[in-house]
């Protein structure tokens, strides 16, 4: 896990170098208006980058975005009306036979089949009309790292290519170096409150609710912590009853609108004696995890994730586990 985290800026880097055919072409379809609608399906980590997929899209494209059960199709084999629709596909493996039936299903019933996989000769990009290499390389790490990261830049690279965002073009091609900078980011601080704690809520908000999923994901996966990812507004409705003296709460500042209250947030939580830990902001009232700037807020979510990978390593084994070998759990997970 900690020698794949690491490489996310090279793989990155390499992307960014192969990418150009198929994000140029997807990003023209947006701008000529093929579709009026996108929907995504994935599974675990992939689904988080959907989420992230979700919020860039819709923000910057004008695009509707929803979640695609795999169900509909894999179980139910429901008729459905997707002419006009980007059914978008993520997957490392591109075998799961739920999102191969799917994306079938999707292509039977008038969608466009955009694959964004990590294996292009596997059957779901064999199948698709438009493949995205992610471009990750081999990962043998049960708990996917830099498959996450090569994913959502990935969407970012397709986003700017039909978007007319002057700062996210610039930004981007120094993205790499941003990611280099992230991995070194020390957030040991965090590891003696989380050592021997049983729940955890993880919080962002907007693009950031990515990550936070993401990150709760990997913390039941590598550290044995009952972690749940939350928007920072949906925290309000109900789920915040239960955090009180030495609760944990680790945040992802969004470095955009999204952020406003943040601050608010986290001054209610420590009110209540929740122990807080936040990275993106500095707060007298919280542990400061430092971050970098990625030059535009759609990428501060990608830069966050590199630095908790590095964190979560280190506190799982600090929690006398091995962040290589979860319990019960395989590389490819195949559902139908």
């Amino acid at each position: 896990m900690y020698a794949e985290a690491a490489q996310a800026s090279d793989r990155v880097e390499q992307q960014f170098r192969e990418i150009g055919p198929g994000a140029d072409e997807l990003g023209r379809m947006f701008g000529a208006n093929r579709f009026h609608t996108v929907l995504t399906c994935a599974r675990g980590s992939s689904d988080h980058a959907a989420t992230y997929a979700k919020y860039l899209i819709e923000t910057e494209l004008g695009v509707p975005v929803a979640s695609f059960a795999p169900s509909i199709a894999s179980v139910y084999q429901a008729r459905q009306r997707l002419e006009g629709v980007l059914f978008l596909v993520i997957s490392q493996s591109g075998e799961s036979p739920d999102l191969l039936a799917a994306a079938e299903h999707a292509k039977k019933y008038g969608a466009s089949v955009a694959a964004l996989v990590n294996n292009t000769s596997s059957p779901l990009a064999d199948g698709a009309d438009i493949v995205i290499p992610m471009g990750a390389g081999p990962e043998l790490s049960v708990a996917a790292t830099k498959s996450f990261i090569c994913s959502l830049c990935a969407i970012a690279r397709i986003v700017e290519a039909g978007a007319n965002n002057t700062k996210l073009s610039a930004a981007l091609p120094a993205l790499p170096s941003a990611l280099s900078r992230a991995w070194l980011c020390d957030w040991s601080e965090a590891i003696e409150p989380l050592s021997s704690a049983t729940n955890l809520f993880v919080i962002s908000r907007g693009l950031g609710l990515s990550i936070a999923c993401e990150a709760a994901l990997k913390l039941k996966e590598t550290c044995a912590l009952h972690a749940e990812g939350y928007s920072a507004a949906e925290v309000k409705h109900g789920p915040m009853a239960i955090a009180s003296d030495g609760f944990p709460v680790l945040a992802f500042a969004p470095s955009d609108k999204t952020g406003l209250g943040f601050d608010a947030l986290i001054e209610e939580f420590s009110s209540r004696g929740v122990i807080c830990m936040v990275a993106g902001l500095n707060l007298a009232n919280a542990l400061h995890l430092p971050s970098v700037d990625a030059g535009a807020h759609q990428l501060t979510p990608i830069v966050q994730i590199l630095s908790f990978y590095r964190f979560a390593n280190a506190l799982s084994c600090r929690r006398g586990l091995n962040p290589d070998a979860p319990p019960f759990l395989k590389k490819i997970t195949e559902t139908r």
